[in-house]
């Protein structure tokens, strides 16, 4: 379809501004917790409760963009959220933070929109570079970790959470005016969307590799503010900008991760992705100085952001009619990889008093994907030699055929 791609751009930079709102609380929460007492495992639950919540109701909006279109569901998600930003800049307990943090989840949320919506209005072999770009709307997280610190130097944190209700009316007026009212609609029931890919395995295993490549980037965008600061003793500010840089490359490799996806076999890009993955995690397990810790991290980023960009890449190839229940599916995966590692690292800290077996259960787990992207590489190529040989044979019977076809002296001259 070769719609109006002016949505390519008003989608990203909604992604941006709702993964803005997504991580307001991990990005201060080295200030809130000067004001308001938190344990270490309250800290935990306050920066992942979003990252849960954001990532179980990508699935519902895959879902709805597919029925009611982008504008709806970006307009409708930026008014939710004015309420629960209101919530948050008035927190003083605990359980302000929590409730506050619930409904900021409708900010990772939306990422669902775009990748279900964009492919329509482009063609396949653009789908990787496409999604890729709105991809960048991880820009998102970079801006809140380096600019909310520094507001908050000046103004407090919570003057600083009130500024995002600015920008949320902004784009709430840009997607009711400019977003496509006539975007195309996939009526299908839910029960039968799910039916069409619940039995389909490249579904799970697609699942299982955007749980570690985008979870491995949001669990260290929410976990490196609070980290960095207490172990290796930098300032806030400090903290925040080397978690906006880790941020920074991820974003940019996610498009060239799906330009590759659509220059190259997808599955021989991963292969690179989750080897990186494995070493990296290696490095960070036995606890280095934080120059190798950084070395570590940027590598995580350069894997995981090329990762998330060539994952989606493979979706639509594999499901066009259930995309948005496909996308809601895998892109929620993600969003539960980056949930779990933050609370994981936090009671591997409390008993043994340091991250390495959790970094290690990462090069673990990424070493597993490692060898099952191996193993659907080599069944790929081994059903396109199948395919090419049934289609040799058909057409070696179908010249037969028109042989015997023909006349007899045409036959013989």
């Amino acid at each position: 379809m070769n719609g109006n791609k002016s949505q390519l751009w008003i989608q990203t930079g909604s992604l941006i501004l709702g993964f803005m709102v997504w991580v307001i609380l991990s990005s201060l929460i080295p200030f809130i917790k000067e004001d308001i007492q938190l344990t270490s495992g309250q800290l935990a639950w306050v920066t992942a409760i979003p990252v849960l919540f954001g990532s179980v109701l990508r699935i519902p909006v895959g879902y709805w963009t597919n029925r009611y279109g982008a504008r709806k569901l970006f307009g409708f998600s930026f008014l939710i959220l004015l309420a629960p930003v209101y919530w948050v800049s008035l927190a003083d307990s605990f359980a302000d933070l929590i409730i506050g943090g619930i409904f900021l989840g409708i900010g990772g949320a939306v990422f669902s929109v775009g990748v279900t919506s964009l492919p329509k209005y482009y063609p396949k072999e653009r789908h990787g570079f496409v999604n890729g770009i709105y991809g960048i709307g991880n820009l998102g997280t970079a801006i809140t970790a380096f600019t909310a610190p520094v507001a908050a130097n000046y103004l407090g944190w919570s003057k600083t959470v009130l500024l995002y209700l600015v920008l949320l009316a902004i784009f709430i007026l840009i997607n009711f005016m400019m977003g496509d009212r006539n975007e195309p609609k996939v009526m299908a029931s839910l029960s039968e969307q799910i039916k069409g890919v619940y039995r389909n395995e490249k579904l799970w295993a697609l699942c299982l590799f955007y749980f570690i490549t985008f979870g491995s980037f949001v669990a260290f965008t929410v976990y490196l503010p609070n980290f960095l600061v207490s172990h290796f003793e930098l300032s806030k500010v400090d903290a925040g900008l080397r978690t906006a840089g880790f941020i920074v490359l991820a974003t940019i490799m996610r498009p060239v991760g799906g330009w590759l996806g659509d220059r190259f076999n997808p599955f021989a890009i991963l292969m690179f992705v989750f080897g990186g993955l494995t070493l990296s995690a290696v490095v960070l397990s036995f606890a280095p100085s934080i120059g190798m810790y950084t070395v570590g991290c940027l590598i995580i980023a350069l894997c995981a952001g090329t990762g998330n960009g060539t994952i989606f890449k493979l979706v639509p190839l594999y499901f066009v009619k259930q995309a948005g229940i496909a996308n809601g599916l895998i892109s929620a995966m993600g969003g539960l990889g980056g949930f779990f590692p933050p609370l994981l690292l936090s009671v591997l800290f409390k008993w043994t008093g340091h991250y390495a077996i959790g970094f290690m259960a990462l090069s673990e787990v990424a070493l597993a994907s490692l060898i099952l992207v191996i193993w659907l590489f080599y069944q790929e190529k081994l059903g396109q030699a199948e395919r090419l040989i049934q289609q040799n044979a058909q057409n070696a019977q179908n010249a037969h055929s028109a042989r015997n076809r023909l006349p007899g002296d045409m036959v013989k001259s």
